[in-house]
C-alpha cells in the first residue's frame, strides 16, 4: 500500500495524511518482511477513521514487529519482552479517551507473555491487540515459536518441532475474548479493514495476522497463504455465532479462515466497571484531588 497525497479530515476537523503518521525512521526489517504491510494497514486505518497522531498510543514488547513503534509518529511504549498487555491496560484505565494498541509478535504474546495474554482476554480491557504471528522467534535468528507447526525444522529443532502449536484463536475464545479476527499481512487493504473494526469494538480485540518472515520461515510463504485463505465474509460466516467461531478457528492447514471469527458487544469493557474509575478517568481529575492529610495518609499505606 504505497502513501499517496490523500488527505482526510480528523474526528476534530483538521485534515490528515498517510504521512502525518510516518517518521523518519527507516525500517530494519529484512526487505519483502510481513511487518510492512502490516505498517502500511495500521497507517491506513488510522487515517481512515480520522484518528490524529496524538490521539494514539502504541505498546509494543521485543521482537522484529515490536519496533513498529518506532517507525510510526504517535505516542510509543516498547516494554519488556511479553509485557505490553499489563502497560496497555494501566494506559487504558488512567486515560480512556485514548486509542490503546499493542504490536507484538507470537513470541511476545503467546510465549513470553501468554499468561497476561490470557487475562487481558477475560477482562476485556478497550485494547487493540494486533499479533504478527509469524511462527517463528526471529530477531533470534529463528528458533522455533509457540506458534511453529509441529514437525517444522528451525535453528532449536533440528529435527523438527516436537511441541503442538499453540491455537491463538481457540485460545483466546476459551478465555473469553470478546473480538477475535485474523488477518494477512500481504493483503494490506483488508488487513486496515478489519483493523478499523477493531477500532470500533467495546473491549479487547485480538487481531491475529498471519506475517509471512522471509528469512527464517521457508513454510508460510506469501504463495502459501494465498493458496489457502478462504474469507469468513464470502463464506456466509455469522461473527455472533461462538460455535461457529470456534468450529473455524480450528481450520488450518489446507484451508486458512481470515476475518472477523467472533465478536460480542454485550459484555462492558474492564475500564467501565472499576468503582475506582466512576468519578472520571484518572487524567482529568485536579492534581490537588488530595488535601494535605489525605496526602500523607496515602503516602503511610504505600511506603
Amino acid at each position: 500500500m504505497s502513501v499517496d497525497g490523500r488527505r482526510l479530515p480528523s474526528r476534530d476537523g483538521r485534515q490528515l495524511s498517510a504521512r502525518d503518521y510516518m517518521t523518519e525512521q527507516r525500517p530494519t526489517w529484512c526487505p519483502g518482511c510481513g511487518d510492512f504491510g502490516i505498517l502500511a494497514a495500521l497507517r491506513e486505518a488510522l487515517l481512515q477513521e480520522g484518528i490524529a497522531p496524538h490521539e494514539v498510543i502504541l505498546v509494543s514488547g521485543i521482537g522484529c514487529g515490536s519496533k513498529l513503534p518506532d517507525y510510526m509518529r504517535v505516542n510509543g511504549f516498547l516494554t519488556l519482552h511479553g509485557r505490553p498487555l499489563p502497560i496497555a491496560t494501566g494506559f487504558r484505565l488512567a486515560n480512556p479517551s485514548m486509542r490503546v494498541l499493542v504490536v507484538d509478535g507470537d513470541g511476545d504474546a503467546y510465549g513470553i507473555g501468554g499468561n497476561h495474554w490470557l487475562h487481558t482476554c477475560r477482562r476485556n480491557p478497550g485494547i487493540v491487540h494486533l499479533v504478527e504471528n509469524n511462527q517463528i522467534y526471529a530477531l533470534t535468528k529463528g528458533q522455533y515459536s509457540p506458534t511453529t507447526e509441529q514437525g517444522t525444522r528451525t535453528t532449536t529443532s533440528p529435527e523438527g518441532a516436537i511441541e503442538r502449536p499453540v491455537n491463538p484463536l481457540r485460545t483466546a475464545l476459551a478465555a473469553g475474548a470478546t473480538f477475535v479476527a485474523r488477518g494477512f499481512a500481504g493483503e494490506p487493504k483488508d488487513l486496515a479493514r478489519l483493523i478499523r473494526e477493531a477500532l470500533h469494538h467495546r473491549g479487547y480485540a485480538l487481531v491475529d495476522i498471519l506475517q509471512p518472515c522471509i528469512t527464517y520461515n521457508k513454510v508460510n510463504t506469501y504463495d502459501w497463504y494465498a493458496e489457502r485463505i478462504v474469507r469468513l465474509e464470502a463464506e456466509g460466516h455469522d461473527p455472533s455465532d461462538f460455535d461457529a467461531a470456534w468450529e473455524r478457528a480450528g481450520e488450518f492447514g489446507e484451508r486458512i479462515p481470515v476475518g472477523i471469527l467472533y465478536r460480542t458487544e454485550e459484555v462492558p469493557a474492564y475500564e467501565e466497571k472499576v468503582p475506582g474509575l466512576q468519578r472520571g478517568p484518572l487524567v482529568q481529575r485536579p492534581l490537588d484531588d488530595l488535601d494535605e492529610a489525605a496526602f500523607e495518609a496515602l503516602q503511610r499505606e504505600l511506603v
